[in-house]
């Protein structure tokens, strides 16, 4: 994926007789003030992503052409393919940053069950309120067909869930609440797979009842313990 936020407006020359050049002078004596307010490229970035999300919500994947989202965020479709080469990954971009700008910091309850709990709610909330679903659903399909996104996809939406479920868990070693042998990763979709199955499926409701449901049977297991 392109670097973002990239200005790419030429260097002015020495001695091309603007006064921000080198060895021009303010004829205050004092250099010229920065202009305020925040780049038109960030700014463009940002009605880029906004644009992209609000199709992406309201209409799904395929709604997502540069051509639309170059109307509602008033930018040129040049503008657009600076950053991003498809709608597919400009899709996965605005969703990373609207998942990243709206949860949660997860908390250390001091316990594994209450980190968990801390952790999933918010996220299963968010995923919830919106119709991401067919958004995820949309993106894993791309990601099935091209190993390029499907990389992204996973640095950019799985890589982040699951290393803060791995922090938690560590503390979880470190605190003696399970042992320091465990199979994080397997451990790591036992907690994570039943919400993606049901956001995916919606054969029930993905409420905070569920989630804590969910991860006491990911702790504690289904059969009954002996002894």
């Amino acid at each position: 994926m392109a670097a973002l936020g990239q200005d790419r407006r030429p260097r002015v020359a020495a001695g091309s007789g603007d006064p921000r050049a080198a060895g021009s002078a303010d004829p205050r004596g004092s250099a010229e003030p920065a202009p305020r307010g925040r780049p038109r490229s960030a700014k463009a970035h940002e009605a880029i992503l906004e644009a992209a999300a609000g199709l992406l919500l309201e209409h799904g994947l395929d709604a997502v052409s540069m051509d639309e989202v170059a109307a509602r965020a008033g930018v040129s479709k040049a503008t657009i393919y600076r950053w991003w080469p498809t709608k597919e990954t400009l899709a996965l971009d605005a969703m990373y940053t609207r998942w990243t700008a709206a949860a949660p910091v997860p908390k250390d309850t001091g316990s594994l069950r209450g980190d968990l709990v801390e952790l999933l709610s918010p996220w299963a909330r968010l995923v919830n309120a919106q119709p991401y679903a067919r958004v995820i659903a949309a993106l894993l399909a791309e990601a099935r067909t091209d190993p390029a996104f499907a990389a992204e996809y996973q640095r950019r939406i799985i890589g982040p869930r699951r290393d803060q479920g791995r922090e938690i868990l560590d503390r979880a070693m470190e605190r003696g609440e399970i042992p320091p042998d465990l199979d994080v990763e397997v451990a790591l979709d036992l907690i994570y797979g039943p919400i993606y199955l049901r956001l995916l499926q919606d054969h029930a409701p993905l409420a905070d009842a569920f989630v804590q449901t969910a991860v006491d049977l990911a702790l504690t297991g289904i059969s009954p313990h002996v002894g």
